[in-house]
């Protein structure tokens, strides 16, 4: 499997405020380059506590991209993909609609009536792991179901644990002119954090001048 993780940050490397609200950090031109990579892709993934603060559908919104995944016999739209160890997802989050199928990834620690209670023909639990995801053995799954090519929209949380399991193939960041701050406040990659000489090392690709910001493409060397 294939994995890019694609964000938006702001030049500090935060994703949103200490308030952990949504902010807007890109602009139109980066919204329909991200939007032309979801149509490129099998699925895409986040976390569940984006799920809970954004509510977000990672659909494609291109009607002329959705078409063209159709006549290249593809699904309408990517599948989504929610890694949420405890499945906190709620049934009524746009993640889980009928506008695509979607995959919630949980452990075994995830009470059964939260798994139950989503679980419909257009969305499937996988369980992988004890008390949390196990990611290499949960995206071993999805590929084995078809998906070759994953995009991964965050946050900090889950983008750590794909690098500390060495499961990121590529990084996209758009960094946008404006400073955000806060000690409390979620950066690009959260969780434990790296220290030396385990720091993950990139090889720089393109940088990309975009609205009033940069994109910066890496490959992760593994």
């Amino acid at each position: 499997m294939h994995v890019v993780v694609n964000a938006a940050t702001s030049v500090d490397g935060k994703l949103s405020s200490r308030e952990r609200t949504q902010v807007a950090i890109s602009g139109e031109s980066d919204f329909e380059r991200v939007d032309e990579l979801r149509a490129s892709v099998d699925a895409v993934m986040v976390g569940v506590g984006t799920v809970l603060a954004d509510d977000p559908s990672l659909t494609v919104k291109s009607t002329a991209r959705v078409r063209e995944r159709e006549a290249r016999g593809d699904s309408a739209q990517p599948a989504r993909v929610v890694a949420d160890s405890r499945a906190r997802t709620s049934p009524d989050a746009a993640v889980v609609d009928d506008s695509a199928h979607t995959y919630v990834l949980a452990s075994d620690a995830a009470p059964g009536d939260r798994r139950a209670r989503l679980t419909d023909e257009d969305t499937d639990v996988v369980v992988a792991g004890a008390e949390r995801v196990d990611l290499d053995a949960a995206l071993a799954e999805l590929e084995a179901r078809g998906v070759d090519d994953l995009m991964v929209e965050g946050g900090g949380e889950l983008v750590f644990s794909l690098f500390d399991a060495a499961l990121v193939d590529e990084l996209t960041v758009y960094v946008g002119s404006q400073v955000i701050g806060g000690r409390d406040a979620p950066t690009l990659v959260d969780g434990d954090g790296f220290t030396a000489p385990d720091f993950v090392a990139l090889e720089l690709l393109d940088v990309d001048r975009i609205d009033d910001g940069v994109l910066l493409s890496y490959r992760v060397q593994h």
